[in-house]
């Protein structure tokens, strides 16, 4: 196992994010899926000259976004966008991506179960052959039901497997499994060899080791499995904005300077409670490789 890191969660240059995975021990990088947002050759080049890799890419299904939706054009329009994030990772030799298939914050449904259920089988089964053929492995993760209705406990995201192909695997979050599994342990064990991806955030959504969870019993029980991919962390601290704040320095109050488009803003917001300053997220990459280094030895 090695230590990877989303980047959605603060936007920034590219280039702060790399350097400061390398500063902090991590091995790789699961860039944001916005495929038109990067120069993969640029990307590559500062991977190269940091020694870092590109893990893959996770899917960031914003409001347009949405592979159960009963409009077929959106529903078109959003398996492109995924095929265009695998071309993202296989042109910056990725190995995964984490597909959210329906919309964030989505939580009431288009259609029936049935209907939904079969648009999603169709639009990941078409997702399906081009991964395969760029050697991108898809893992479908589960979000929470505060998230997302109709994939958020693992069962589902492997009954969709069962439709769809042998290579598609899961993606677990220790967050949302905190919430949904009735044994978050049990659930990585039910997962198994499909487990593609394992995003890194403590109950809280805090760094691991600013929670309940036990790390070193996730860590057993994903190398009980045979797991050996990443150790993605995606914490989204949430900013207090009473006087019980932990962290006054956590709020950014100046957007200038950073390239942020109003919807990538709208979805930092929405998804994690507001941009977070430079100091701040230094220190959360920072405690998060501190607490999870030691346990997988690298």
């Amino acid at each position: 196992m090695h230590l990877s890191m989303h980047n959605w969660m603060r936007s920034e240059p590219i280039e702060t994010t790399i350097a400061r995975l390398a500063k902090y021990g991590y091995k790789s990088i699961e860039i944001s899926g916005e495929p038109e947002q990067y120069d993969t050759k640029h990307v590559k080049s500062l991977l190269g000259h940091y020694g870092l890799d590109c893990w893959g890419a996770v899917t960031l299904m914003v409001d347009k976004r949405n592979m159960q939706s009963d409009n077929e054009a959106m529903r078109a329009s959003s398996v492109q966008y995924v095929k265009d994030c695998i071309n993202m990772v296989a042109e910056l030799d990725g190995k995964i991506l984490t597909l959210v298939p329906g919309t964030v914050g989505k939580i009431t449904p288009d259609s029936t179960p049935e209907n939904e259920w079969k648009w999603l089988v169709e639009g990941v089964s078409e997702i399906y052959e081009v991964a395969e053929a760029k050697g991108v492995r898809v893992g479908i993760e589960p979000l929470n039901r505060f998230e997302s209705y109709l994939i958020t406990r693992a069962e589902q995201a492997l009954a969709l497997c069962a439709e769809v192909g042998p290579n598609l695997g899961v993606v677990l979050d220790a967050f949302h499994i905190n919430i949904e599994e009735e044994n978050p342990m049990d659930a990585i064990r039910l997962v198994g060899d499909k487990l593609v991806d394992f995003h890194v955030a403590d109950n809280n959504r805090m760094p691991a080791g600013y929670g309940t969870y036990n790390w070193s019993e996730v860590v057993s029980t994903l190398q009980e499995i045979g797991y050996e991919g990443a150790l993605t962390a995606e914490f989204v601290a949430p900013v207090d904005r009473t006087p019980a704040n932990k962290y006054p320095n956590a709020l950014e109050t100046n957007f200038e300077g950073l390239d942020i488009d109003p919807e990538q803003l709208k979805f930092i917001i929405d998804h994690g409670s507001s941009v977070l300053t430079e100091e701040y997220y230094d220190w959360l990459v920072k405690v998060n490789a501190e607490t999870l280094l030691p346990l997988i030895g690298n």
